[in-house]
């Protein structure tokens, strides 16, 4: 019975930013924390290390979540060794080099939309496969991550991100929508201008203190105040809250 009535989360992009504030608060609020990573081990590890090392329980797992057999087998390793998952955070995700539309390529996009975008509606479907009271389960919650750009735009930077994470919007609403009645609460997290790693990988590692002058709070976030969002959605304070598109940009 232990597997069954256990808390059990899914973080995927969990070794590093707001994937791993989410992994260690959710763990301290009582949650059995599977952290995803594609290829960084050691960041997952650390995480996992951390957890431990607080009184939690942890596992690290690797896969790709835009390849669908690294994804499955993913599930099935976290159902064999936890049970299955009652909650999901879909935090893995990519963006690229800053540039305008006419200046990208075909190969980027499909990266882009494949991790940002199949990545999240794959973990999604194996969540609601043990979730659903439909198909025996208890019910859960999952939780998206977009991004404030969804309804920005990012003109002249990350257009093609921007457009994932309105796919991911629309899909976060109509997925509530659809297994409201089954147990499950499906919401997403729009974060600003956040201090992670992510801006380095665009090639923008300044970017938050170049930008920070349009936040009407005037500075950027932190992923430890993302991820407390997060875990709310998560929780059972949450209880009566689905098909929400929560901000957490401090008014921009």
């Amino acid at each position: 019975m232990d597997k069954v009535q256990r808390k059990v989360l899914l973080v995927t992009g969990g070794g590093r930013g707001i994937g791993a504030a989410t992994a260690r608060l959710a763990a301290e609020q009582g949650w059995t924390v599977a952290v995803n990573y594609t290829a960084n081990s050691l960041t997952a590890d650390e995480v996992v290390r951390q957890i431990r090392a607080g009184g939690g329980s942890a596992m690290a797992v690797q896969a790709d979540v835009a390849v669908e057999a690294q994804v499955m087998t993913m599930f099935e390793r976290i159902d064999a060794k936890f049970g299955p998952i009652t909650g999901l955070v879909s935090n893995a995700g990519v963006v690229d080099v800053s540039a305008r539309l006419d200046e990208m390529d075909m190969a980027r996009w499909r990266r882009m939309f494949d991790i940002n975008v199949m990545g999240t509606l794959l973990c999604a479907r194996e969540a609601v496969r043990r979730m659903s009271t439909r198909h025996g389960g208890s019910g859960g919650a999952i939780v998206n991550m977009s991004s404030a750009a969804s309804r920005l735009g990012s003109p002249g930077q990350y257009v093609d991100y921007a457009a994932a994470k309105g796919a991911v919007d629309a899909f976060t609403i109509g997925l509530a929508k659809e297994v409201a009645g089954e147990g499950i609460r499906v919401n997403a997290v729009r974060p600003g201008l956040i201090e992670t790693e992510i801006h380095a990988s665009g090639g923008l590692p300044n970017r938050v203190n170049e930008l920070k002058h349009q936040v009407p709070m005037q500075r950027g976030g932190t992923a430890d105040e993302v991820a407390q969002a997060i875990v709310w959605l998560l929780s059972d304070a949450a209880s009566y809250t689905t098909m929400s598109l929560l901000d957490v940009s401090g008014g921009r």
